[in-house]
């Protein structure tokens, strides 16, 4: 199944599962069971979201788009992170609020809900999970998630209140503790989101091991300028000059720069490589051997590696 049809599915799962625990949220007068709704309803605002960062990278290239939109899932990932932050802290002073003025909640009604809303909140985010790295993809699946885990917390206040009727504590507590996971869930989407955002060096790759391999191929003799940062989640971009050694011709030199790729990009998830490859007599001297001006280190264009 596609990511299209799997957000798509769990977009009209979570608009029916919001329906359903508004009308009984109200009925039932639990600040749990609404806020459990609340999580749904931003759920349907980030799966649309992510759904559209979706459809855009899907979308060819153009000229003043040259590498695509690959951007669009990290900007999605960070609006999600957003939506979720600002609905979670309404819940947290409505759940503080029922501290200070208690309501008696119906108990029996929360926990069928509860169980029902956890049932299909679980199924959405297996629908959803595929493995992916995807930040776009993983931020829709911690709405989910967190709706899975406030259902959980509703079921259980609800147990509580059936055993024990004068534990009105228990249904604004169950928001509390839903609120704080969501939080602290929500704070790795920024930071991987800024991260990115900020073209940062992915934090799985060591610089050192990177710049070794590839003066590690045969005919490299130094390497600088070396940069790597991320489009998106599943598309790191690298761009370096590699002093050659030996005077090769232009052709050889293409097959030094083919050869650097082909060693960085598995080990090194590197889906775009741009090398500016020099000669290393031109940075040793101010004077070409062959008489030319070498203020410019001369270079050889070398094909994008996709």
């Amino acid at each position: 199944m596609t990511r299209t049809r799997r957000l798509t599915v769990s977009i009209a799962l979570t608009v029916a599962l919001f329906g359903v625990e508004v009308g009984f949220g109200v009925y039932a007068h639990s600040v749990a069971l609404l806020a459990d709704a609340g999580h749904n309803l931003t759920d349907v605002a980030g799966l649309l979201l992510a759904l559209f960062a979706v459809r855009l990278v899907l979308r060819p290239r153009s000229a003043a788009r040259s590498f695509g939109n690959h951007r669009a899932t990290i900007l999605a990932a960070l609006a999600n992170a957003v939506i979720i932050t600002a609905v979670t802290l309404v819940i947290v002073a409505e759940s503080l609020r029922r501290f200070a003025h208690p309501t008696h909640a119906d108990a029996t009604v929360m926990v069928w809900v509860a169980a029902g809303a956890l049932v299909v909140n679980g199924f959405c985010v297996l629908v959803l999970r595929d493995g992916t790295q995807d930040l776009n993809m993983r931020a829709a699946v911690l709405h989910l998630f967190g709706d899975a885990l406030a259902s959980l917390a509703v079921l259980v206040a609800g147990v509580v209140l059936l055993v024990v009727p004068t534990a009105t504590w228990a249904d604004p507590a169950s928001a509390l503790v839903v609120a704080a996971i969501v939080l602290w869930q929500a704070v790795g989407v920024y930071r991987e989101s800024v991260s990115v955002l900020l073209e940062s060096t992915p934090g799985d790759v060591d610089l050192g091991r990177l710049t070794a391999t590839m003066g590690g191929v045969a005919g490299v003799g130094e390497v600088h300028d070396l940069h790597v940062w991320s489009l998106s989640s599943e598309m790191r971009v690298l761009s370096a000059h590699l002093v050659l050694t030996g005077h090769p011709t232009l052709e050889e030199a293409q097959a030094v720069g083919d050869q650097v790729k082909r060693a960085i990009a598995v080990p090194f998830a590197i889906s775009h490589s741009t090398l500016e490859l020099e000669c290393e007599s031109c940075i040793d001297s101010q004077e070409d051997p062959c008489g030319m001006d070498t203020h410019q280190p001369v270079t050889a264009a070398v094909p994008h590696h996709h």
